[in-house]
């Protein structure tokens, strides 16, 4: 078997997700998992696990759900194994964080947002000295830009919505998580699971 991650862009109406798992099953695959990721405007976009028999049926399957009417991939991915369940990925990352003290907090903290995102880095700013608290990932921008990018956000009283980055306080004048995913926009549940992890941190 081969497991496979599709996010896709349907209506948000009855029967369309019954619509695209049709599809899946007309190729020999299962949705075994389905995520919503934001819902708004009479759009949905949902992350669905699908097993397939073979790698090789994958675009023919991306062929069959890009025919249901008003259905878009955005993105799809393989997975290496089975998927793990979220609610279980974000009660390890609060365990971790649990009794974790100063440095060490911080150094799971910025691991676990970076997986419970799947980003290409998190990191921990303190944007009043300019400092990198810490930092996990490839390539983060150097400390005087996350320090900008992070203070004229907090300046305006607004986060910033930039699509492929994702920024959350742990107080009112505390460090910032900033995360950033290029290849995949970071949706609305994705900012408040950050939201929800900066205020364990």
């Amino acid at each position: 078997m081969a497991t496979f991650v599709l996010r896709v862009w349907l209506p948000d109406r009855p029967g369309a997700l019954g619509a695209v798992a049709s599809r899946v099953g007309a190729v020999r695959g299962d949705v075994i998992g389905i995520d919503i990721i934001e819902r708004g405007a009479g759009r949905a976009v949902d992350e669905l696990v699908v097993d397939l028999p073979e790698p090789g049926l994958i675009d023919l399957l991306l062929a069959e759900v890009g025919q249901v009417e008003g259905v878009d991939v955005e993105d799809v991915r393989p997975l290496a194994g089975p998927p793990e369940d979220p609610a279980v990925l974000a009660l390890r990352v609060a365990v971790a964080l649990h009794g974790a003290r100063g440095e060490e907090r911080w150094a799971r903290l910025v691991a676990g947002a970076r997986e419970l995102l799947h980003a290409d880095w998190a990191v921990l700013v303190d944007p009043a000295n300019g400092e990198v608290l810490a930092a996990r990932g490839d390539d983060p921008p150097a400390a005087a830009w996350l320090a900008a990018f992070v203070g004229g956000a907090l300046a305006e009283g607004v986060t910033p919505e930039v699509a492929e980055l994702a920024v959350a306080s742990l107080g009112e004048v505390g460090p910032v998580l900033v995360v950033s995913r290029q290849h995949l926009p970071l949706r609305g549940r994705e900012r408040e699971v950050l939201e929800s992890l900066a205020r364990l941190g």
